[in-house]
């Protein structure tokens, strides 16, 4: 009911200027609903749809924050990613390990994204925590929980371990922009998880665990130019297993916000039954 509505309401108010111009902008709650969100892209005279990350009512800060720079004379600029949040060196993580109560075994790794990788490529789930927090509900390569989606249980036992949510909600894939046309079947922007697609039937086998019951995904498509350390993980995963593909989940157990410092990340480390932990390129294991 909610489609069929929305749908009417975008027709009747807004079906000339969409046909003349084939974009449209969402923002609210609403606006999260990724199914709903596809129906539009596919509508014969939309181009692209532009959904604001944060756009419950978290994104008026940011809507407030764009408003005051316009009346301020700033020129506002395109939204490109929602890197908003705070970052952490490499030397703060081993602060928080060597404070943390728990006295983590850690190791400073030469290459974080390409251990990162081999540790997914090994069927291991993996808390990867780097660069600056994301903006929003959606985890995208910052503050994530990753697993290799060609592992056929790998989002089981992400379930069972760490995130303890109904089987029925669907694991979403980051991908290289290079073969998201390829997968998703669509060159439409997808940067922030808040469209599903329809998955090209040649993927299902190859990455089981990010694809829905209905051939559906929750797709985030990766850039080197916004996360460069996410886009070198998951090259580094492309040649170790043939996709350029990681399942992607937010860095924190049920009913808990997303991780934000590397103390929280050690905190939720050690509730749950993670193995490993990368902050930066500091590799966190348990014994």
């Amino acid at each position: 009911l909610l489609e069929k509505l929305a749908l009417e309401m975008i027709e009747y108010y807004l079906g000339d200027i969409i046909r003349e111009t084939g974009k449209i902008v969402m923002a609210g709650g609403v606006a999260l609903n990724v199914k709903l969100n596809q129906r539009i892209i596919s509508l014969p005279y939309v181009k692209e749809l532009f959904v604001q990350p944060a756009s419950g009512d978290n994104g008026t800060s940011l809507g407030a924050a764009t408003y005051a720079a316009h009346l301020a004379g700033e020129t506002i600029h395109k939204m490109e990613h929602a890197y908003l949040g705070p970052s952490f060196t490499n030397e703060e993580c081993i602060a928080a390990c060597e404070a943390h109560p728990a006295k983590p075994i850690f190791t400073r790794v030469e290459d974080g994204p390409k251990k990162a990788a081999e540790l997914l490529a090994a069927g291991n789930p993996l808390a990867w925590f780097q660069g600056r927090m994301e903006f929003g509900p959606r985890s995208l390569g910052c503050r994530s929980i990753l697993g290799d989606p060609s592992y056929p249980g790998v989002a089981d036992r992400i379930n069972a371990q760490i995130k303890y949510r109904e089987r029925w909600r669907p694991f979403c894939p980051s991908m290289l922009d290079t073969v998201a046309e390829d997968l998703l079947q669509t060159n439409h922007p997808a940067p922030y998880m808040t469209f599903t697609f329809d998955v090209n039937p040649a993927w299902n086998d190859r990455i089981p665990e990010v694809v829905h019951e209905d051939g559906t995904a929750r797709a985030q498509v990766v850039t080197r130019e916004t996360n460069p350390r996410y886009y070198a993980l998951i090259e580094h995963l492309e040649k170790l297993r043939g996709n350029a593909v990681v399942l992607n989940t937010s860095l924190n157990r049920r009913g808990e916000p997303m991780i934000c410092s590397p103390t929280d990340a050690l905190n939720m480390f050690y509730g749950c039954d993670l193995e490993y932990l990368m902050l930066e390129d500091i590799l966190v294991t348990k014994k």
